[in-house]
């Protein structure tokens, strides 16, 4: 018997990355490409992990099966074939290669934009139809253009710098760029209305969330400039398909270039008999360079988080900021044993969670403590499995109530933690640091001071202070 990990590889993968798997000791891959949904269902609960890339869809029924799987890889940026929520509540890990195809992608919208404003893909079909109208497929000059960039992440910031190569204006929209990040970038931040009022091309590079489905669409398209062009390289149903084709029939919008369709294959849709619009099925990370890139990356996400517990993209659960690994890793420790002494010490249902960060730890990114407090008490009430992934999504479910604030305040340690944990019939107050040598230990209990490491069985008596 071996208790190597067995990770499935249900779509087309580079042999690099395949590779790398399988020449990790402790892990053991299969290839298996082209199944039936019924074939992974039937196959999928002796796995651990389990990589894909856009074909394999991950439904309900398929993590219902999923008895042993710990993580899902994404080699490439969308999830959308993945029930995150159902992972999440499983405590399955769901991550992806964010940097992979980042270049392959804005080049592919760089390429869109510029086919589009010289015609190339109708002047390709005209000629191949033995005409030669030269007249028909006047063009338009990027130079000196405005470029609207909605969204200035990963890609969006790589398709700005291509631009202003081109030497165009460029302006964006993005809510979660501060302006010193946009100055150093080179571009101008500016609303959203005031994005479709001045850009001549406009190019989307927003993820696809409750919130930005069908964006653009009719509201957006009165408040553009007659003769606009679109890009579309990012998710389809960001645009309003129905909406950009009465915008093009009406002259509105001059040209639209997709890549990206909210049904794919597109099937009856109205934009395929307009001569203005071009599309790509979907090619945006289609490069050799792209597709090995994000099999490596995907293979090395594995290995890390199997052999060394390191979790890199995950989208349903903090990733760490690998300088500042060092430091949070014996704090999860120390957070998953307050949580779980404090939760033994309460008495009935837990009602409230509350934790401070104090010293160091108000600098960095909290979450992945958080979670493993959560699961340290959450472990003494429910009878299922308990994990960092699916511990907030178990607290809320049960109502519980959780708050974090912070102190850049030093008392006495370099970083604390203080966690209050309320239950129906009492209130708990612990506070927990870690000593030189990764020794988490717990230095106060309700107002007394005291030090011991929360290990083995422990034995806490409260006694009332009355003559």
């Amino acid at each position: 018997m071996t208790d190597n990990a067995k990770v499935l590889v249900s779509d087309k993968l580079s042999e690099h990355g395949v590779k790398i798997l399988r020449d990790a000791p402790s892990i053991d891959v299969d290839v298996k490409v082209g199944m039936t949904p019924e074939q992974l269902i039937d196959i999928i609960g002796s796995y651990d992990g389990l990589i894909i890339r856009s074909a394999t869809k991950v439904t309900p029924e398929v993590l219902d099966a999923a008895k042993n799987l710990k993580v899902i890889g994404r080699a490439g940026i969308g999830v959308d074939n993945v029930d995150k929520q159902t992972a999440s509540a499983k405590g399955i890990v769901v991550m992806n290669t964010p940097g992979g195809n980042t270049t392959t992608t804005a080049e592919h919208a760089i390429s869109m934009m510029m086919a589009m404003c010289r015609q190339i893909p109708q002047a390709t079909a005209s000629v191949r139809a033995g005409k030669w109208e030269k007249k028909k497929f006047m063009g338009m000059e990027l130079y000196g253009k405005t470029l609207g960039v909605v969204g200035i992440g990963r890609i969006g910031s790589i398709v700005v710098k291509r631009a202003r190569g081109l030497e165009m204006r460029v302006i964006a929209y993005d809510p979660f760029i501060s302006n010193d990040a946009a100055e150093k970038l080179g571009v101008e931040l500016v609303s959203l209305d005031e994005l479709y009022a001045r850009a001549d091309v406009i190019s989307i590079h927003t993820p696809m969330t409750k919130d930005t489905k069908h964006m653009i669409g009719s509201e957006a398209f009165d408040k553009m400039k007659k003769g606009v062009k679109i890009v579309n390289c990012a998710r389809g149903g960001i645009i309003d398909e129905t909406a950009l084709a009465e915008a093009v029939k009406d002259g509105k919008v001059a040209g639209a270039a997709l890549d990206v369709f909210e049904n794919e294959p597109p099937g009856d849709n109205p934009l395929l008999g307009l001569d203005e619009v071009i599309f790509t099925p979907h090619l945006g990370a289609s490069t050799s360079e792209a597709q090995e890139s994000v099999a490596i990356a995907v293979a090395e996400q594995f290995i890390d988080f199997f052999d060394k517990g390191i979790v890199r993209n995950a989208l349903n659960m903090p990733s760490i900021d690998p300088e500042h690994i060092a430091l949070v890793r014996p704090y999860l420790k120390l957070g998953e044993q307050m949580g779980s002494f404090t939760s033994q010490m309460g008495q009935g249902a837990l009602k409230k969670v509350h934790i401070e960060y104090m010293g160091e730890l108000a600098e960095i990114d909290q979450r992945p403590i958080t979670q493993s407090i959560l699961k340290g008490a959450l472990q003494n009430y429910v009878d299922e499995s308990v994990n960092m992934v699916n511990a907030p999504y178990l607290a809320e479910s049960r109502g519980v109530v959780i708050s974090t604030t912070t102190s850049s305040i030093k008392r006495n340690f370099m970083a604390l933690i203080g966690l209050k944990l309320e239950t129906e019939g009492r209130e708990v107050y612990v506070e927990g640091t870690v000593f030189i040598g990764g020794e988490p230990r717990l230095v106060k209990l309700e107002e007394f001071l005291i030090e011991f490491q929360l290990e083995g069985t422990l034995l806490a008596v409260t006694n009332n202070d009355k003559p």
